[in-house]
């Protein structure tokens, strides 16, 4: 198995969704929501984080997090206007990353255990696992809204381990967001945060660990 190879003692990989194994949204897609809520695509960043934790929670329903979003906006919508906005929210985050997901398959295959663990909604939990066959790869997928934790809480992180079956330090966690790159770090984990796939390979590399994704 590749743990005593590399070198680092490591046995599992746990992976954030969005931004990590999927693609960033479009520009044109940000743009096309934030027309509808009236507003610029500068600042539609603000508006969707705008009680996303709860929602990701499990807290709010799609209805009540958009007409929350719309508040903030000083609009109101129509109730075809967040259907629009919830079907575009699972759209933008539908493009897979074929290049981490082959590295990912190529983990479990030389025995590591890898889980999924994202904050996500109910919908686009439902979406994912309709879309996508490759969630059944993942020995765990666990998602904030089913458990009703968000990242970077550490009861989150640790429920993870738990379910893998390893301890902190035999870990290497991947997400796209600092604050839960931190989380993970201040459980144990060796955490990366994801930018490129190169940059990865890079500290995948300094941390010892010596199974790393394709070159492009």
């Amino acid at each position: 198995m590749e743990k005593q190879a590399n070198g680092g003692g490591y046995r599992a990989v746990i992976v954030d969704y969005g931004a990590v194994l999927s693609h960033q949204p479009f520009p044109h897609e940000i743009a096309r929501m934030a027309r509808a809520l009236g507003t610029s695509p500068e600042r539609f960043p603000e508006l969707y984080a705008h009680a996303r934790d709860a929602y990701d929670r499990g807290d709010l329903t799609t209805t009540q997090y958009w007409e929350g979003v719309a508040r903030k906006a000083g609009i109101e919508l129509a109730p075809d206007v967040i259907d629009a906005l919830a079907e575009w929210d699972k759209e933008m985050w539908s493009r897979a990353n074929q290049e981490m997901m082959d590295w990912l398959a190529s983990l479990r295959a030389a025995g590591y255990k890898t889980a999924l663990l994202s904050n996500m909604q109910p919908d686009m939990i439902a979406h994912v696992r309709a879309k996508f066959s490759w969630l059944k790869e993942f020995d765990e997928q666990i998602f904030s809204s089913e458990v009703r934790l968000v990242k970077p809480d550490p009861a989150l992180y640790l429920r993870c381990l738990e379910r893998l079956g390893t301890r902190a330090s035999e870990t290497i966690f991947i997400d796209d967001r600092e604050e839960n790159v931190a989380g993970a770090r201040a459980v144990g984990m060796t955490a990366f945060r994801f930018r490129s796939i190169p940059e990865l390979r890079r500290e995948l590399e300094s941390a010892g660990f010596r199974h790393l994704p394709a070159r492009a």
